[in-house]
């Protein structure tokens, strides 16, 4: 539940661009060092600048691709929490279907279709593995029986016969 315990709408939009930007210029840091680094003459030295130069050229394209991405797909699912005035997985499911379709109109119905097809199937994959590790987490935090704690509520011991005192 804390993933809906977030930032109002606005500042969600502005908070989620600039998290994938940061991933994006992580990771595609990572990503264009180690293939800098394998397309690079041979030689430790030259292969450390190529390297270097492969960040420096991809790394900010990689990071801006992802910050357009997380950026459409906190607009949409803000605009979906608005109009249908709840947020759940739904809205999750159909931003990201959305996100893809829209990111490739450009190459044409049938890409974007694919697209859409592709970003609502991932995301659904991801909101149903955190429904399911909720649920599976979900039985450490409920709250003890009170009942077995209470030595009262259990009865006498098997065998155990209580004598009135004769007077």
């Amino acid at each position: 539940m804390e993933e809906y315990a977030r930032e109002p709408c606005p500042w969600r939009i502005v908070d989620d661009c600039g998290g994938a930007f940061t991933m994006g210029a992580i990771g595609g840091a990572i990503f264009q060092s180690i293939k800098g680094f394998r397309n690079a003459p041979s030689g430790m030295n030259r292969r450390l600048v190529g390297s270097l130069a492969a960040i420096k050229q991809r790394s900010p394209i990689i990071a801006g691709n992802f910050a357009v991405w997380g950026g459409m797909f906190s607009t949409i699912d803000c605009t979906l929490v608005h109009l249908r005035r709840k947020e759940d997985p739904w809205n999750s499911i159909i931003s990201g279907a959305a996100t893809g379709g829209i990111l490739a109109a450009r190459n044409g119905l049938p890409a974007m279709a694919g697209s859409a097809l592709i970003g609502g199937v991932l995301l659904a994959i991801i909101e149903g593995v955190g429904i399911l590790f909720t649920r599976l987490s979900a039985d450490q935090f409920k709250p003890p029986n009170p009942n077995l704690e209470d030595p009262s509520q259990l009865g006498p011991p098997p065998g155990f016969h209580t004598q009135q005192p004769h007077y």
